[in-house]
């Protein structure tokens, strides 16, 4: 035998340094949804929470954002752009099936020769790629992961569609990833992710791409479908038993959480997880999809960090997060705010 392979340690412990976030200029109102669909404003804020939601402008690019939220995250974590080792983004909303958007991304930063690339994990996304750069830099890959979460939905929104049209929204969020002291408790618990591909169709993009070009009709950009019902049964009771075993899986309680992050995807499937979970009142529940709207892959870092502004969440909280959306597909973790 000639040698053996060395590899780093894997047991130091990981933890998030930095968050950021960047909100779009443009307000859309309930008011301005409704002249394309038969509906109303008490209609849509009781159905799903919303009262208003963002969307980008022609300005505001999934790179701007996405480069806006990182910078951010950057500053609040005291790291530079160059001790990045890998720039993760979770977004279904860049139009450019290559190259990535974090290779973009990862040059407006100045992040020099990190690794980048992009995943497809939609409302899942932010957590896939959490849990992607505690492990990078626990087995010592990457001193440092930059992980954002972006979507621009807007630009795959059926206006016309009146289950779909008030619920999607813009934005970015993002998160450092970072090693943390020898003698620090763990910051990231373990991911608890998965599958259910035999309804995919739940939640889908109406069409290829191809088709939406060449086909019939077009050209046009594809848009997103739901079939709202089964989406919200699935979500409101077969996330809050991974959301638990998340917990599980961490080591603690619910009882000793301070925060629940879930995916923003409608006020009444979080209302229905808190019940399932049965969280104490102390625990400070995500509602950010009032004034945003469900961002996909972003939602997660925005309501963390409005929560940080707000004062509603603070250093040293834990905070279970969970996201779920189209494949279908979910991960959860429970999380140490920086």
């Amino acid at each position: 035998m000639s040698g053996s392979i060395t590899v780093p340690a894997s047991s130091r412990p990981t933890r998030v340094l930095g968050i950021g976030a960047y909100r779009p200029s443009r307000v859309i109102s309930n008011e301005e949804i409704i002249k394309n669909i038969d509906s109303s404003d008490e209609w849509i804020r009781t159905r799903s929470g919303i009262e208003s939601r963002r969307w980008a402008t022609d300005d505001e690019t999934v790179i701007s954002m996405s480069v806006s939220a990182a910078q951010k995250a950057l500053a609040d974590a005291g790291v530079q752009p160059e001790q990045v080792g890998c720039v993760i983004v979770a977004t279904v909303t860049h139009l450019y099936q290559t190259p990535a958007a974090a290779v973009q991304i990862a040059h407006k930063l100045g992040a020099g020769t990190a690794a980048a690339f992009d995943i497809s994990a939609a409302c899942a996304g932010f957590c896939y790629g959490l849990s992607l750069a505690s492990d990078m830099v626990r087995a010592g890959t990457a001193e440092h992961v930059l992980v954002i979460g972006v979507e621009r939905l807007s630009d795959l929104t059926d206006i016309h569609d009146r289950s779909t049209a008030f619920i999607f929204a813009d934005g970015a969020g993002a998160a450092v990833v970072g090693a943390g002291d020898n003698d620090d408790e763990q910051g990231i618990g373990p991911v608890v992710w998965g599958s259910d591909g035999e309804h995919l169709d739940l939640i889908r993009q109406r069409e290829e791409w191809r088709e939406a070009l060449f086909g019939e009709g077009g050209p046009r950009m594809p848009h997103l479908v739901m079939d709202g019902n089964p989406v919200f049964r699935w979500a409101s009771y077969e996330m809050a038993k991974v959301a638990q075993q998340a917990v599980d899986a961490a080591g603690i309680t619910i009882d000793e959480l301070d925060l629940f992050v879930p995916h923003q995807a409608n006020m009444r499937i979080t209302d229905a997880m808190a019940r399932s979970l049965k969280l104490p009142e102390k625990v400070a529940i995500a509602r950010d999809i009032a004034q945003q709207g469900n961002t996909s892959a972003a939602s997660i870092p925005l309501a963390l960090e409005r929560m940080l502004e707000t004062g509603e969440a603070t250093s040293g909280d834990l905070a279970l997060i969970i996201g779920f959306g189209a494949g279908l597909v979910y991960a959860g973790q429970v999380i140490r705010i920086p």
